[in-house]
């Protein structure tokens, strides 16, 4: 019963957006104030909050935990898509988003190779290095400049940014989550390297499965094709991405992998492409552009791409210079968290660089880049209103203990079959807080736990590699995460920001459900597998 009562705001949103067609900022605050009556009359009664918590007033708890929520969507959630949308709008003001659309066709004349191109290949790298949301917003915006429709680009940039969410921002999920479930609170690099092998395993199959869904959506006439891009694409990355995980760690599967895919389909396009006029919403006139030109063109997203790399943990005394200067931490009251925000060394601040820098070379003064930019924050209001309320939202369920026994319900109800349904609780954390870090936080304990309760402490193989049946466990709850991002509402407010789609989250999310629930299923039949049959 606290179970069902707790995920009372989880079904509420879902039922407003998809049910009602409200609007997603409206639903955001509807949820918001239904949650908090919820945290203060319902919680106290039902008995689940923390222990850490229990001599503490569920008022205090409340107010801090919906404070906290707005920090965290202000900083850096926010301030990733607005600066995401103004390096867009830069290149629509220069007109040289012109120049970059032309290329792009010029790439391939094959519909479906070049979305795949955008949304797998280029969109990998921007999650692999920035995440929180630029995978989505920038490959969305560039295909709407490239005349496609805005939910077409929505939902396909949303099914692209599944398979490399748990290696983003540099491997910040995958190592969050092996630190979680480390013994001894820090994980040792074969530790990483082994949790981050097992997600990979476990999505194994959707490295074939995703690009071919891509393909699809874009071209349904040409099965055989999308079949036989998606195996080589996918065969691509998926060797790269596991010899990263397995010999590096989980910081550079996602980058290197997406590079890896985006080479395969250069090659693949000069094998196998014939030249062909290209669908009529992407027809751009063909012609050559010098160096110069082509630099001026890129640099915005190539100064951006830049400015993330060199501040990640691939140019390690830079990000830790960046880590550790002009760091802003802030006790919270009552509730004892702390809120920290790296000023020098969040994603925002590169794409902020990335962008006014690339502006100016392609000819805009600053004050003019400076009223772009206000234009754009304005324009986003609504954006902003859903985000604050649904990320206050998420740690108000998260601090009165209503994700955590949503969880434990599930793990009491399906008990021996817990394995199948690991995924899942991963999927209802990146659902509920919109980040598959923060589903790592809240229920990677919870799945080493339930491990150690199912008796799923022994080594093993599964698929092949050796490793430990918890890590297994452990690594379902990032792979599941994956798949919840494709129903999050706060993606699915950064796909509306990006395709200009206000009111039309209840849309987007309808169309992105059958693609969820196949994810998560796929996943669970991998996690059962792996222990039990493989």
């Amino acid at each position: 019963m606290t179970a069902l009562i707790s995920v009372i705001p989880i079904v509420l949103l879902i039922v407003l957006m998809m049910g009602f067609k409200v609007s997603g900022y409206k639903s955001a605050m509807i949820t918001l104030v239904v949650t908090i009556f919820l945290a203060l009359c319902a919680v106290p009664a039902m008995g689940i909050i923390p222990a850490k918590y229990a001599d503490v007033s569920i008022f205090g708890i409340t107010i801090w935990s919906v404070v906290e929520g707005f920090l965290k969507a202000c900083f850096p959630i926010i301030l990733i898509i607005i600066c995401a949308i103004f390096s867009y709008n830069i290149l629509c003001e220069t007109k040289e988003i012109e120049t970059i659309k032309a290329q792009f066709i010029q790439m391939t004349s094959d519909k479906g190779l070049l979305v795949l191109l955008l949304t797998w290949g280029l969109g990998g790298v921007l999650e692999g290095m920035a995440g929180f949301g630029t995978a989505v917003a920038i490959p969305a915006a560039i295909l709407i400049g490239l005349g496609f429709k805005p939910m077409f680009s929505a939902v396909i940039c949303l099914v692209a940014n599944t398979v490399a969410v748990g290696f983003g921002a540099v491997g910040l999920p995958a190592t969050t989550l092996a630190n979680q479930v480390a013994a001894s609170g820090v994980a040792t690099p074969e530790e990483l390297c082994e949790v981050a092998t097992f997600i990979i395993l476990q999505l194994s199959l959707m490295f074939f499965i995703t690009p071919f869904l891509i393909l699809m959506m874009t071209d349904r006439t040409k099965i055989m094709k999308n079949i036989s891009i998606a195996l080589f694409v996918g065969c691509f990355s998926i060797v790269v991405q596991f010899c990263c995980a397995h010999f590096i760690g989980p910081e550079t599967p996602a980058i290197l992998g997406s590079v890896a895919a985006i080479i395969a389909m250069l090659i693949y396009n000069k094998l196998f492409i014939k030249d062909e006029n290209p669908a009529d919403e992407v027809i751009v006139e063909k012609k050559k552009f010098g160096l110069v030109k082509t630099l001026k063109a890129w640099s915005v997203y190539g100064l951006i791409i830049f400015f993330i790399l060199i501040s990640s943990k691939i140019v390690p005394p830079i990000n830790e210079l960046l880590n550790n200067t002009l760091v802003t931490k802030f006790d919270m009251p009552v509730i004892g968290n702390t809120f920290k925000f790296g000023w020098l060394s969040n994603a925002g601040l590169m794409i902020f660089l990335g962008a006014v820098i690339g502006g100016l070379i392609q000819g805009m003064s600053f004050g003019k880049l400076m009223k772009l930019l206000a234009k754009t924050t304005i324009n986003l209001q609504k954006t902003v209103v859903t985000i604050c309320c649904l990320v206050a939202m998420a740690m108000l369920m998260n601090n009165t203990g209503m994700t955590n026994d949503i969880a434990k319900g599930l793990v009491l109800l399906t008990g021996s079959a817990f394995p199948f349904f690991a995924p899942l609780i991963g999927s209802i954390g990146t659902f509920v807080t919109g980040s598959a870090t923060n589903a790592n936080i809240l229920f990677g304990k919870l799945q080493a736990t339930a491990a150690a309760d199912l008796g799923l402490t022994n080594p093993g193989t599964f698929f092949g590699v050796t490793g430990n049946e918890t890590n297994w466990l452990a690594a379902a709850n990032c792979a599941g995460s994956e798949g919840g991002k494709l129903l999050s509402p706060q993606s699915i407010a950064i796909a509306t920001a990006a395709c200009d789609m206000e009111g039309q989250d209840g849309d987007i999310m309808r169309k992105t459900m059958p693609f969820a629930i196949f994810w998560i299923l796929m996943n669970g039949l991998m996690v059962f597998l792996g222990l039990h049959v493989i």
